[in-house]
C-alpha cells in the first residue's frame, strides 16, 4: 500500500527568486546554525500562497467506489461492518444523549456527527495499546475498543457506576484498560501531555505510538505550538490527528488563520505531514496505519488533518415524551446542528449549508455505499441493525437513569493518599451542612 506522506521540507517560491550564488569553497556558503539554506542576492519576501494548496488524499469517491485499487486496504469483511456498526452505533447513542439534555436529563453533551469516519477509521489503525490523548469528539474511538454502552452512559449521567465517580462534565470519558487518557475541558492541553507519553515510549522501548486529538480551534493555542516543537525536536512517536470540521465553535476557520489550513505548519516544525479525506473512512485508515508503522519504526512524529464537516442532524424533541426520539442520518435538516448543547450555530451558519454536507458528503453514506457495493450489506440488514442498535442504546440510557448519584463523600477522596487537614476541614464541614440543611437537597438521589 503506498500512502503519499509529504515529507517535511522547505517550501521556497517556485518564481522570482533570484538565482543562487556558486561558492568556490565552503567558507563562502552560509554557516548559521538555526537554518539549513543558501544565499541570494536579490530581496524578495517568500509569499503565503507559495503553493496551490495541500492535496486531499482519499481512497473513495463520495458514492464509495474505490479511486485507485492500489490504495485500497482490502480490509476483510468482518472488519469493515465493525467500522460501519461503530460509526452508527455512535450517531445512535449521539441522537438519544443529545436529546435526553434537551429534555433536561443530563447536564451538557457534544455530538460527534459527521466524524465518525475520523474516529473508527483512525483507531482501526492503531494497535490496541497505542495510547490516545483525545480532546472531547472521539467518542468513536472508544466505541471502535469496545467500551461499554452502560459505561458511555454512566459517565453522562455521572452515576455510582461511573469510573470518574460524578466528577467529570459529560463526554469526559476515560479508560486505562483501554489506553484511553481521561478528557480534560481545556483546549490542547493533551498536546504537549501525550508529546512526553510519547517521549516515555520511546525512552521505553515500548515498540507503541501515542496518537493525540484536536481540532483546528486548539491548534491556535500555545500548547499546540509547543508540542508539535518538542515532539520534533524529541523525534517522539506521536501522531497529531487535527479535525477540521471549519469552526472553532462559532469562529470560520477564515477567521482563525490565514494559512493552508493544520497540516501546512507541519513542515514548519520538522514534522512528517499529509491532509485526508475525514468522510472517507479507508483514507484515515490509510494514513493512520503508515503514520503509525513509520513513528514507530522512526522515531518520528506525524500530523494527520482529517477535513470534515460537523453538522449533527437531530429531529427537535417532543418536549411532551420522555422517550428520545431516533433516527440516523442523512436526513433533511429540522435544525442546524450544534457545536455542543451550549452552543447555537444558527448565529453563524446557514441551513443550506448544512443541508449540503449532510445529504452529498457524509462518512456513513459513503461507507454504506461501499457495503452494498460488495455484497455485504442490504436494506433487510439495515433495518434490523437500526432496531438492534436503538435497542442497545435505550437499554444502556434506561439503566444509567436508575442508579443514583456517588456519595458526596466521594468529592474528597482519591487526590491525598492521607487527607490532609484542611480537605478533611471541609469534608466535615459539608456533612454538618447537609444535616441541617439536608431537606433543600435531592439526597434521595445519591449513593448512601
Amino acid at each position: 500500500m503506498a500512502v503519499a506522506i509529504a515529507a517535511a521540507r522547505v517550501w521556497r517560491p517556485n518564481r522570482g527568486l533570484s538565482q543562487q550564488q556558486q561558492f568556490s569553497s565552503l567558507d563562502d556558503k552560509p554557516q548559521f546554525p538555526g537554518a539549513s539554506a543558501e544565499f541570494i542576492d536579490k530581496l524578495e519576501f517568500i509569499q503565503p500562497n507559495v503553493i496551490s494548496g495541500i492535496p486531499i488524499y482519499r481512497v473513495m469517491d463520495r458514492q464509495g467506489q474505490i479511486i485507485n485499487p492500489s490504495e485500497d486496504p482490502h480490509l476483510p469483511k468482518e472488519k469493515v461492518l465493525k467500522l460501519y456498526k461503530s460509526m452508527t452505533l455512535l450517531n445512535t447513542m449521539d441522537r438519544i444523549l443529545y436529546e435526553s439534555q434537551r429534555q433536561g436529563r443530563i447536564s451538557f453533551y457534544m455530538t460527534n456527527y459527521g466524524e465518525e469516519g475520523t474516529h473508527v477509521g483512525s483507531a482501526a489503525a492503531l494497535d490496541n495499546t497505542d495510547l490516545v490523548f483525545g480532546q472531547y469528539r472521539e467518542a468513536g474511538v472508544l466505541m471502535y475498543r469496545d467500551y461499554p454502552l452502560e459505561l458511555f452512559m454512566a459517565q453522562c449521567y455521572g452515576n455510582i457506576s461511573d469510573l470518574g465517580k460524578g466528577r467529570q462534565m459529560p463526554v469526559h470519558y476515560g479508560c486505562k484498560e483501554r489506553h484511553f487518557v481521561t478528557i480534560s475541558s481545556p483546549l490542547a492541553t493533551q498536546i504537549p501531555q501525550a508529546v512526553g507519553a510519547a517521549y516515555a515510549a520511546k525512552r521505553a522501548n515500548a515498540n507503541r505510538v501515542v496518537i493525540c486529538y484536536f481540532g483546528e480551534g486548539a491548534a491556535s493555542e500555545g500548547d499546540a505550538h509547543a508540542g508539535f516543537n518538542f515532539a520534533a525536536t524529541l523525534e517522539c512517536p506521536i501522531i497529531f490527528f487535527c479535525r477540521n470540521n471549519g469552526y472553532a465553535i462559532s469562529t470560520p476557520t477564515s477567521e482563525q488563520y490565514r494559512g493552508d489550513g493544520i497540516a501546512a505548519r507541519g513542515p514548519g516544525y520538522g514534522i512528517m505531514s499529509i491532509r485526508v479525506d475525514g468522510n472517507d473512512v479507508f483514507a484515515v485508515y490509510n494514513a493512520t496505519k503508515e503514520a503509525r508503522r513509520r513513528a514507530v519504526a522512526e522515531n518520528q512524529p506525524f500530523l494527520i488533518e482529517a477535513m470534515t464537516y460537523s453538522p449533527s442532524p437531530i429531529l427537535p424533541p417532543d418536549p411532551h415524551s420522555r422517550e428520545p426520539t431516533l433516527t440516523w442520518g442523512p436526513l433533511p435538516l429540522c435544525r442546524i446542528g450544534h457545536h455542543s448543547t451550549s452552543d447555537d450555530s444558527s448565529a453563524y451558519r446557514s441551513v443550506d449549508e448544512v443541508n449540503y454536507w449532510d445529504k452529498q458528503d457524509h462518512p456513513i453514506s459513503r461507507l454504506r455505499h461501499y457495503l452494498l457495493s460488495q455484497g455485504w450489506w442490504d436494506e433487510e440488514q439495515e433495518k434490523a441493525w437500526r432496531k438492534q442498535s436503538r435497542k442497545k442504546v435505550m437499554e444502556a440510557f434506561e439503566q444509567a437513569e436508575r442508579k443514583p448519584k456517588p456519595n458526596p463523600n466521594l468529592l474528597f477522596s482519591d487526590v491525598y493518599q492521607e487527607m490532609p487537614a484542611q480537605l478533611r476541614k471541609q469534608q466535615e464541614s459539608l456533612a454538618r451542612h447537609l444535616q441541617t440543611y439536608g431537606e433543600h437537597y435531592p439526597l434521595e438521589h445519591f449513593d448512601k
